[in-house]
């Protein structure tokens, strides 16, 4: 009951109204001094990946399915940058290509395929079994807030 009378007293709430403008402030800084830091670590590992590709003379499938989870982090960070919602599908595209990317890899060291490639299969059937559901529910449940990012 106490908190309540103090938010109600006049000198609390000249507070409250000065400091909610400051904190929204801070909290966007923070928010877009993120953004950037996540945006550029991600050119800056496509781009050392790329030079590690050309040093090398040639690209395998696996450096250029790594360039692609790439490409879909800095996609995934341009449209949350642009519409402030996560596209939640491109991070289940890079977990797809991520574990494609370990199968090729996986197959090709190993001899005899065992259990271990199975549960790859498996996790990237589930992956995309829920990308099938979000596209499904963004078709069938669409809202004007998400403008189609999601779906």
């Amino acid at each position: 009951m106490k908190d309540l009378d103090r938010k109600q007293h006049p000198a609390v709430r000249r507070l409250l109204d000065l400091m909610d403008p400051i904190g929204y402030l801070l909290t966007e800084v923070f928010h877009l001094l993120g953004l950037f830091a996540i945006g550029g670590a991600t050119v800056w590992a496509a781009a050392k990946a790329f030079l590690e590709m050309t040093t090398k003379g040639h690209a395998s499938i696996e450096d250029l399915l790594l360039l692609f989870i790439y490409l879909e982090i800095g996609s995934m960070v341009g449209i949350y940058f642009r519409t402030n919602h996560m596209p939640v599908r491109f991070l289940l595209y890079v977990g797809i290509t991520a574990l494609t990317r370990h199968m090729i890899g996986y197959v090709q060291t190993e001899t005899l395929p065992d259990v271990g490639i199975l549960i790859l299969a498996g996790a990237t059937l589930i992956l995309s079994l829920a990308v099938l559901t979000i596209r499904y529910a963004s078709a069938r449940f669409s809202s004007n807030a998400s403008d189609g990012v999601d779906g």
